[in-house]
């Protein structure tokens, strides 16, 4: 029983180790733009009978003994991380190409496979070939194209771009639509700000900005990450003293070990 409280006291103390880890990278993200802060889930494992006393074990207190059992866990593990899509705050940048959205809502790009990913970066850049591109070079999708005469570009809270060429003459150049997912936390972390679709997200629902839940896009600011650094700092705390008293019964588990043996001399 004493090396099956070891193995339960190890399950807590790896489990806040992952814990940790998690919210060490929300910390390390504080200033990635868009980032969406983890949350670390865990679970219970399985129980074991176990009779109440030795007396009950060997059946010795009789029949009205045999039937006390107790349900001793086995320890935790960690059963998922979560994406927290809490809006993060708005930034002025004053750049025409940045772009932060207010609500729900995804930018999607091309990868250089050729597949589809969504973002909530908006610091956007020109290519040499005049495509708008996020920072990894990835194109937004649908294509827009500026022409090489465009002196200064527009764009609406809809995601209307208008802009103004050269010699004067102004128009409007395309339209930004946004995505959003039914269930935004099932969608996989790419890493390079992007998320990638999956079954528990569902598929990917296009729609104009500002309209049917699709947040309105916001030019000239950025998203900051969502992570609040006294939660994390709280967080961190609760998870160091976790797996400090697992480490106490660790330690605990080893003396009442040492006491038992020192019973034969």
């Amino acid at each position: 029983m004493a090396t099956k409280s070891l193995r339960t006291a190890a399950t807590g103390m790896y489990a806040q180790q992952l814990n940790i880890q998690v919210i060490s990278n929300n910390i390390a993200n504080i200033n990635t733009t868009g980032f969406k802060k983890n949350k670390a889930e865990f679970q219970d494992l399985m129980y074991q009978e176990i009779p109440s006393s030795n007396l009950a074990q060997n059946n010795i207190a009789g029949p009205q003994a045999s039937g006390e059992m107790l349900q001793v866990g086995s320890g935790v593990k960690a059963s998922s991380t979560q994406k927290i899509f809490k809006q993060g705050d708005l930034q002025p940048t004053n750049n025409s190409l940045d772009l932060g959205i207010n609500g729900e809502g995804f930018f999607q790009v091309r990868k250089a496979d050729g597949t589809f990913a969504y973002t909530r970066d908006g610091s956007f850049k020109i290519s040499g070939e005049g495509r708008v591109v996020t920072a990894s070079g990835y194109v937004l999708e649908p294509d827009i194209t500026l022409d090489d005469d465009v002196l200064q570009i527009n764009i609406s809270r809809d995601g209307e771009i208008s802009v103004q060429s050269t010699g004067g003459n102004s128009y409007v150049l395309d339209n930004i639509q946004l995505v959003r997912f039914m269930n935004p936390g099932g969608l996989e972390a790419l890493g390079d700000n992007l998320y990638a679709e999956t079954e528990g997200s569902g598929q990917p629902m296009f729609g104009t900005p500002g309209a049917d839940g699709f947040g309105e896009i916001q030019q000239g600011f950025l998203e900051a990450s969502n992570v609040d650094i006294v939660e994390e700092m709280i967080a961190m705390i609760t998870a160091q003293r976790a797996y400090e008293i697992n480490s106490k019964t660790v330690q605990t588990v080893e003396e009442m070990m040492t006491i038992t043996n020192n019973l034969k001399r």
